[in-house]
């Protein structure tokens, strides 16, 4: 589950924040000044902090100057303040985006998502009917269970997503599946292809004589 660090003093605001990120799933930690989320961001690992600027003891753009000596957890300002002096430092300081109040919920939980898949901390799984690609493990799993195919065989459905709908001539598979001191080889090939068409029900691999194939995701 991915975990926030949130600094608000508005208690009542920071209430109904925390209800609607839980609703998305997130874990949410709370903070109502600079110096406790201070402390706490160094305690614990948060994937993503959300900072007021006007909060008491340590204002949001000196916390998070701070936390940049040691960190580069992703920082989001959700603030009143709108000068352009402002959203400059906090920039500067280290944030990787500005929302002002009152800011649509969704929206955030956008941008939230955003930075997070920029980050590498989630990603885009691929899923084509009973069958999920991890891009990050590079594993594929059918019904959610691992399908152990080798290297190949996985670089081939890669290929294959990547130029939907487009005849991926030999040359292509040749140069992404074999390395040049590799002997590409025409009947591995033909079993990469049936492996991957066992993968499918309802997908066809269609062999284009003489130039290469093409899959229609």
């Amino acid at each position: 589950m991915i975990k926030i660090l949130l600094l608000e003093d508005d208690e009542l605001f920071a209430d109904t924040l925390i209800d609607i990120l839980e609703e998305y799933d997130y874990e949410v930690k709370h903070c109502i000044d600079g110096e406790k989320f201070l402390a706490q961001a160094y305690e614990e690992y948060f994937d993503i902090y959300i900072l007021d600027i006007n909060v008491p003891k340590l204002n949001g753009l000196d916390t998070l100057q701070n936390i940049r000596k040691t960190s580069t957890t992703p920082a989001i300002f959700l603030t009143s303040y709108k000068d352009k002096e402002t959203l400059k430092n906090g920039f500067l300081n280290g944030a990787d985006d500005f929302l002002t109040k009152p800011c649509d919920m969704d929206e955030l939980h956008l941008r939230i998502q955003s930075i997070l898949k920029r980050s590498g901390k989630i990603i885009d799984i691929i899923k084509i009917e009973d069958i999920e690609y991890n891009p990050i493990l590079n594993i594929i799993k059918k019904n959610d269970i691992e399908i152990h195919l080798g290297s190949k065989v996985i670089e081939l459905f890669k290929l294959f997503y990547e130029n939907q709908g487009k005849i991926i001539t030999k040359d292509m598979i040749h140069n992404r599946l074999w390395d040049y001191d590799e002997q590409f080889s025409e009947g591995s090939l033909r079993v990469y292809i049936t492996k991957i068409q066992k993968l499918f029900k309802n997908k066809k691999i269609t062999n284009i004589k003489n130039v290469g194939y093409k899959f229609e995701f």
